[in-house]
């Protein structure tokens, strides 16, 4: 018997109703049967990282709650899907601090990784891509083949309701979660 793959979303908006949010569902609803998607809410809890506010083991200090809800989450999933605008050429601040709370974790250690990175814009993407990934290579996550997508014009590729609409972007978002999924077995 198989057991559910767990997959953790995680977008890099914190909007409501985010382009970013919407790729998420729209990855979750292609999913292959036996995995499911469940989203973060939460990283506009996270305190600004410092070391000072992580865990003190000398001294028994306890880790934030809202970190700790972050990490066991991170814990809890068989792989990520981390799905970011570009903001002035990077990724946003939310999304870089969520992630360096796990740096003193081996929490990313060779879990499968996808990564989307979104954009309004025709040369979209990239830049923020370009970004996110020397901070995974330092949490030692593992990107499978065909797990990193950018997409550029993403709004002219989905309607108002937030489906996807672009036959093309709809065949990649399918295998980006099949090949994540696949990657965490």
């Amino acid at each position: 018997m198989t057991s559910t793959k767990a997959i953790l979303g995680v977008s890099g908006s914190l909007r409501q109703g985010s382009t970013n949010a919407l790729l998420l569902r729209a990855v979750a609803d292609r999913l292959p049967s036996g995995a499911v998607m469940t989203v973060f809410d939460g990283l506009d809890d996270l305190h600004h990282f410092s070391p000072e506010r992580d865990a003190d083991h000398e001294n028994g200090t306890a880790v934030l709650p809202a970190v700790a809800r972050w990490r066991e989450a991170i814990a809890r999933a068989d792989a990520v899907l981390i799905s970011t605008p570009e903001y002035a050429f990077g990724i946003p601040g939310v999304l870089k601090n969520a992630l360096d709370w796990a740096v003193s974790t081996i929490l990313f250690d060779r879990k499968p990784m996808g990564v989307l990175c979104a954009s309004p814009g025709f040369e979209g993407g990239h830049k923020a891509m370009a970004s996110l990934l020397p901070t995974l290579t330092a949490l030692n996550t593992h990107i499978p083949e065909g797990c990193s997508l950018v997409i550029s014009s993403v709004r002219k590729k989905m309607d108002n309701e937030g489906q996807v609409t672009d036959a093309a972007t709809a065949e990649a978002l399918s295998r980006l979660g099949a090949q994540l999924v696949g990657a965490s077995e």
